[in-house]
């Protein structure tokens, strides 16, 4: 466990790196803060003996210039101190949540099916905020308040030695209890962390599912399952507050015996006349400021142990491996011929095979569709022709590219998808049709949403193009969000068009009409389309029929009705319906 928060100081500082220039800044100017304090205890000796006892009112008259000097400097001082710690904790945290984002968007999507939305969510937000109140105190408050201690310690030794001695022996009690709670909070804000990701998840389930929720009438039980998610959270919130609270009032005892043990030998060597009336009271007010920084620095321990439990959450997604990366000279595929083949390719998602020893030829310009039962692989293709997943085994080709050997961005501009799970962003209409060729005209924007039989029910809605269609599309209805995802595959114009389920969507009028448009996008373009409903696909020059990952027939429609086999009975089947 030192090891690995060792670790994690490590890379937090590595982050803060870059800044370094503010934090000596600042730390500059915590010298200057805790000069002050040692001052104050210093000054109090000659303001009791001179001052008090002498009645020398020629000093008491400084007194007050004195007062405001110290003031201003150490005001300034702190200003200067917060000021740039603070806005290179940010900067540092900037770079975190950057990197932690950017490294999210190269994982592969099977880390993405491991990984619920909200937990990602709240590992990017909460947990980075967590520590940046680590990035923005650690070394500030830990430089500070040590300087603080040391300074204090120097001028209670300096006036007198066995004094100080005496309440010096406590401090060394309170690093055990310290070190206890500080675990025991690392512990609790590591599972609280992770039960805000749970929390997190909730939320973001039940407003992307409010359609769902609300036509099952079920929000009484969302609200309950919130409520009983967010109890955990609080129950492991108070376990957390519990061992923080104990802390300021152990080191508090602890204090307070130390200070009476020195008040009880101060006061024996003044009445021996040892020491002074002002050597004793500057000794006690160094001793009692010299409580505080110590107070600070096991509360800052606590803060620092809950940002540990968040920064490992944290690093554990920067640590995770990037499945699906560029081979160091992948080549940059141009504009293919759109030939494309599978050669005995297995794949397994975790321990359940999909793909068995799968091979299939498509030659360019040809459509291709991909018929058979649920489970049978049609979309793992997909996938796996994008380069969503990598195959166990096998090969997958473009032109003849093994598509491991291609850079990923030249693979996805020959490639077009259009799923059956249509997501569109909260953006203008216009936004999404253009968001896969974002420097796309508004002319040809309009031509692609015309040939997806889009433009008609866009220029109906009261901004047109320039409409906000909220969360997923939410204000569309599903025919109008996947005439939508057609019109952007349409305007990329990428030699290889993939359909999923592209028409499950809509009504018969409207697919009829993007049928038609498909038919004329599909000419001189490599097509692979997915389909449950064989009436979209009896025109497609092959069709494979898939079954337990393999194909097990192949050839025009009318061929395989001719074989008979699980084609024509899955046509039977819904001819009949």
């Amino acid at each position: 466990m030192e090891t690995s928060s060792r670790n994690i100081y490590q890379r937090l500082f590595a982050y803060a790196a870059p800044y370094k220039w503010r934090i000596a800044l600042s730390m500059l100017a915590s010298v200057g803060v805790a000069g002050t304090d040692a001052a104050v205890a210093k000054f109090v000796e000659p303001f009791i003996d001179r001052i008090i006892v002498q009645g020398d009112l020629g000093l008491a008259k400084m007194v007050p210039f004195f007062v405001i000097i110290l003031a201003t400097f150490k005001g300034g001082s702190r200003y200067i101190q917060e000021y740039f710690i603070r806005t290179a904790g940010q900067l540092a945290i900037q770079d975190i949540r950057n990197r932690m984002f950017e490294h999210s968007m190269r994982l592969s999507v099977r880390f993405f099916a491991r990984h619920s939305a909200g937990n990602l969510m709240s590992r990017l937000l909460n947990d980075v905020n967590m520590v940046q109140t680590t990035l923005s105190n650690i070394l500030v408050t830990l430089f500070k308040e040590s300087l603080t201690l040391i300074a204090l310690t120097a001028v209670a030794f300096y006036t007198d030695w066995q004094m100080t001695l005496a309440a010096f022996v406590v401090i060394p009690l309170t690093v055990y209890p310290a070190s206890v709670i500080g675990k025991r909070i690392k512990k609790f804000s590591r599972r609280g962390q992770g039960a805000m990701g749970d929390l997190t998840s909730s939320l973001e389930q039940a407003f992307t599912g409010i359609k769902v929720i609300k036509s099952f009438a079920t929000e009484g039980m969302e609200v309950d399952d919130f409520k009983r998610q967010n109890l955990s959270y609080y129950r492991l919130v108070r376990k957390q507050l519990k061992y923080a609270a104990g802390s300021s009032p152990i080191v508090e005892l602890l204090s307070s015996l130390g200070a009476a043990a020195a008040l009880w030998f101060g006061l024996d060597r003044v009445m021996s006349g040892e020491m002074t009336q002002g050597q004793l009271f500057s000794v006690l007010t160094a001793i009692t400021l010299m409580y505080m920084p110590l107070k600070h620095l096991v509360k800052v321990n606590n803060v620092i142990q809950r940002a540990l439990g968040a920064a490992e959450r944290m690093f554990e997604v920067l640590d995770e491996e990037i499945e699906i990366a560029d081979q160091p000279e992948a080549v940059e595929l141009s504009r293919c011929k759109g030939s494309v083949s599978f050669e005995r390719v297995n794949f397994a998602y975790e321990d359940e095979p999909v793909l068995q020893d799968f091979s299939a030829e498509i030659r360019a310009g040809e459509v291709v569709a991909l018929v058979g039962p649920s489970g049978a692989g049609k979309t793992t293709l997909i996938g796996l022709l994008s380069r969503f997943y990598d195959p166990g085994s096998g090969v997958v080709r473009i032109d003849g590219h093994d598509i491991r050997n291609l850079s990923q961005k030249s693979l996805h501009q020959n490639l077009a998808l259009v799923d059956q799970e249509t997501f569109l962003f909260n953006d203008s209409i216009r936004g999404n049709i253009r968001y896969g060729c974002p420097d796309a005209t508004d002319e040809e924007v309009i031509e692609a949403a015309r040939k997806a039989y889009a433009d008609e029910f866009i220029r109906q809605l009261p901004e047109g193009y320039e409409t906000t269609i909220g969360d997923r599309g939410v204000r569309l209805s599903g025919g109008q969000r996947q005439r939508l995802c057609i019109a952007r595959a349409l305007l990329r114009d990428a030699p290889i068009l993939l359909l999923d389920e592209a028409t499950s969507a809509l009504d018969t009028e409207s697919e009829a009409m993007v049928q038609q448009a498909l038919g004329n996008l599909m000419r001189d373009r490599t097509t692979i389309v997915i389909a449950h409903r064989l009436s979209t696909v009896i025109h497609a020059d092959r069709i494979l029929v898939l079954q337990d990952g393999r194909v097990c027939q192949s050839g025009t429609h009318q061929q395989l009705l001719e074989q008979g086999g699980l084609y024509k009975r899955l046509y039977d089947i819904q001819f009949n319906e």
